[in-house]
């Protein structure tokens, strides 16, 4: 499962997908049909990408890809609008056994749920994961880097004891 690049964002309802950064923020497009953009601020956004999330457990946290992975399995999934505590609590000890039953909230198993409903029939579900990128394959050179850029020089005309010359200046 692929979740590389989907984000949540504080105080906005639903999933986005990461599109491309600029000066003043992330680019983010919605995963609903509309496929609206919108521009959230770095400084001010609190946003989570999926692959990173994890769920309190009794002994480890647990990834939510293996959640989700447990849940495609299943065949009843309830609807996080209208279960109650009890319902949502017994699916989660059906996908997640271990999880601590304290921390976990009926909330948080409500957004996971429809998390997954929205993601369930896009194809990056059934994607493998890529493989991070280890500081051991930068070093051996398995990995190609994009070249610096380098700061291109400019020809200045400029006035030197009334003749006209032309010299080299940085760009600024």
């Amino acid at each position: 499962m692929n979740l590389r690049g989907l984000v949540s964002v504080s105080g906005k309802p639903g999933l986005f997908k990461l599109i491309g950064q600029n000066k003043s923020g992330f680019i983010l497009e919605t995963l609903d049909e509309l496929k609206n953009k919108i521009v959230v601020n770095m400084s001010t956004a609190k946003m989570a990408s999926l692959e990173d999330i994890t769920v309190f457990g009794d002994t480890n946290d647990l990834k939510l890809s293996d959640i989700f992975s447990k849940m495609k399995d299943v065949k009843s999934i309830p609807d996080p609008k209208s279960a109650d505590g009890k319902a949502l609590r017994s699916f989660f000890l059906e996908v997640a056994p271990d999880h601590d039953q304290e921390r976990v909230y009926a909330s948080d198993m409500k957004k996971i749920i429809s998390w997954f409903n929205t993601i369930k029939d896009m194809p990056l579900f059934e994607e493998a994961a890529p493989e991070p990128i280890s500081e051991g394959a930068v070093a051996s050179g398995n990995v190609t880097k994009k070249p610096e850029p380098v700061a291109k020089e400019k020809p200045r005309a400029t006035k030197a004891a009334g003749k006209s010359a032309t010299r080299l200046a940085p760009k600024v």
